[in-house]
């Protein structure tokens, strides 16, 4: 893969020079993401965001998120991320004395920040410490991070409560929440995380209500909805498979054909017809 990477557990600064559509699809941390270069394009589901060269934004935890990662002409993609992980967070919020007293008021999944001058010079030195041999780098990123989390309580002040929010999420509606969120590739485990159950409870609630188990949903309606934006939607296979939430391209084609009785090719020409 022509993807390059610096990095230590926390910091993370990543490279590609071709269009990727690769990475998990469930963010469990709060992450702190500045775009060297390049357009990183996010949608979660209810929402479209594009991250241009220079653009700093901070990624809320437990959400589920599709990520397109596009280098400019002749460059490479470039960011740099900063993983404000719970144990550093729970640690910060001790020291501090920080506590969340309400719900925050903000509800975006990403959430950007304006520039600022403390912002920049906190880039701008993370750059220099990523060139530092990886020992080195691992006796100063935790400060880093720890860094990273004051300054946007001293500049984004309303960022307090979401930032020290350590509660998990609640237990909710299965039916509504997987007609929506089946499209992300994601393990079981966490669609049950996040609908607030355990694995063994997700499955028993999920077969009361579908009537099947959660992979064999899952499969069959990614499949389905795959059918109808190459049928109706004029789509094309290999750029649909992704979208629905296969990882492989011969995969969703042996499943489709399963289902349907034709390649999706085959479906795709009947469309033209």
């Amino acid at each position: 893969m022509d993807a390059c990477s610096q990095s230590n557990p926390k910091i993370l600064q990543t490279c590609y020079f071709s269009r990727s559509r690769e990475g998990e699809q469930f963010i469990p941390e709060h992450v702190l993401s500045f775009q060297v270069s390049g357009t990183l394009t996010v949608d979660d589901g209810k929402k479209t965001y594009v991250l241009e060269e220079g653009d700093l934004r901070l990624y809320r935890r437990n959400k589920l998120a599709k990520f397109v990662k596009e280098p400019p002409v002749d460059g490479e993609f470039r960011i740099i991320s900063i993983y404000l992980d719970q144990e550093t967070l729970r640690k910060l919020s001790k020291e501090l004395n920080i506590k969340v007293t309400k719900p925050a008021d903000i509800s975006d999944s990403i959430i950007t920040l304006s520039d600022h001058l403390l912002y920049k010079s906190y880039i701008d030195s993370l750059g220099v410490y990523l060139q530092l041999p990886e020992e080195e780098q691992n006796a100063i990123m935790e400060t880093k991070v720890k860094e990273a989390v004051q300054l946007l309580l001293k500049i984004n002040p309303e960022l307090k409560d979401i930032l020290f929010d350590f509660d998990d999420p609640g237990k909710i509606d299965i039916e509504a929440f997987m007609l929506k969120n089946f499209h992300f590739n994601v393990q079981l485990s966490r669609f049950a995380y996040l609908t607030g159950r355990s694995l063994s409870t997700f499955k028993r609630d999920f077969e009361k209500i579908f009537h099947t188990t959660p992979s064999r949903w899952l499969i069959q309606q990614r499949l389905r909805e795959a059918y109808y934006l190459i049928k109706e939607k004029g789509r094309q296979p290999s750029d649909v498979y992704l979208d629905v939430g296969f990882e492989d391209l011969s995969h969703f084609s042996y499943a489709f054909k399963q289902l349907f009785g034709h390649n999706p090719s085959q479906v795709a020409k009947m469309g033209d017809i």
